[in-house]
């Protein structure tokens, strides 16, 4: 697989993962703690697809390596929000992984 094809599938996968991170967000509870965690994670989650579309059309290189640590910052996000919600046991890491919430 070249470069452009990974590329190309990674783009798919980021937006598939937020399209997962948005129906999960969903059934997050209605209590005010349920929605600031929802749209913390749902921010994050699907930022990291679009700021990894934007670094594929960057402009140089710099911009590129900028581009890809922001996605990389908003990963470790998203990672921090899916443990608070599973601590909290509003859903489990395995219906996570099965994209069951």
């Amino acid at each position: 697989m070249d470069n452009k094809e990974f590329s190309r599938q990674l783009e798919v996968r980021t937006k598939k993962f937020a399209i997962s991170i948005i129906k999960m967000s969903g059934k997050l509870p209605e209590t005010v703690e349920g929605r600031v965690v929802r749209n913390q994670a749902t921010k994050s989650g699907t930022s990291i697809g679009a700021n990894y579309r934007e670094a594929n059309r960057s402009r140089s290189k710099a911009d590129f390596i900028n581009k890809i640590l922001i996605c990389e910052s908003e990963a470790s996000d998203t990672l921090y929000w899916l443990e608070i919600i599973t601590d909290l046991e509003w859903s489990t890491a395995d219906n996570m992984q099965k994209n069951s919430f």
